[in-house]
């Protein structure tokens, strides 16, 4: 039988939401958004399980998260509490995700750059300053939010210093592009919508996963 190569099989699923956005098809959109998780989980658990690695937990509920937070935010249009429970499900994925960096930066033994945590909190602060007049009763999760993915994006950037600089590069550059996708939806929601928001955001978020996924295969590999 020959072996499924899973992130070929992703990368069809997210074209097939993205399609289904662009040709206003709901019934292809729900269909395939709760599969990209479940394709990326798969995809990870297939690639290391011959590995003994206590890192493995922290991607498997992380990406499973990001599961719950996808199939919670298809309901938003329904009923506006789903993008508060959705942003939650993220925000616990993200926490995941921290443990993780975090965990790897201690192992490789990296030190803390501050030079980073200047770069990442002007991003931050600029984006919440643009946002925070339009959330109205966000006013408080919208910020928090912004701050465990902005502590995430700079545990991120310091994968650039470990050993494995091609599992380091894949992990830094997800972790940016999963940042830019959570700015253009909060842009796209709170402050101005506009066309291509939608293909910016779920391409974005497609590919930010697969590259963290794949950046975490390969350093759980070269350990």
């Amino acid at each position: 039988m020959k072996k499924i190569n899973w992130v070929i099989l992703f990368l069809l699923v997210l074209t097939g939401n993205i399609a289904g956005m662009y040709i206003d098809s709901p019934w292809l959109e729900r269909v395939t958004k709760p599969l990209l998780m479940i394709v990326m989980i798969i995809y990870f658990i297939s690639s290391v399980n011959t590995i003994s690695s206590a890192l493995k937990k922290w991607i498997i509920a992380a990406l499973a998260f990001s599961w719950l937070g996808d199939v919670l935010l298809m309901f938003q249009q329904e009923k506006p509490l789903f993008f508060l429970l959705g942003l939650s499900a993220f925000l616990i994925a993200h926490l995941f995700y921290i443990l993780f960096f975090h965990q790897v930066r201690v192992n490789e033994q990296v030190k803390s750059r501050w030079w980073l945590l200047a770069i990442v909190a002007v991003y931050y602060a600029a984006l919440i300053t643009l946002l925070y007049p339009h959330l109205a009763d966000m006013k408080v999760p919208v910020p928090v939010y912004g701050i465990v993915i902005s502590f995430m994006l700079l545990l991120a950037l310091h994968m650039l210093f470990i050993k494995n600089s091609i599992a380091g590069q894949l992990m830094m550059t997800g972790a940016v592009l999963f940042i830019l996708s959570d700015s253009v939806l909060a842009i796209n929601k709170f402050y101005q919508p506009f066309e291509a928001a939608g293909l910016i955001i779920m391409l974005t978020y497609g590919i930010a996963q697969l590259l963290i996924t794949k950046g975490a295969i390969a350093y759980i590999h070269s350990k």
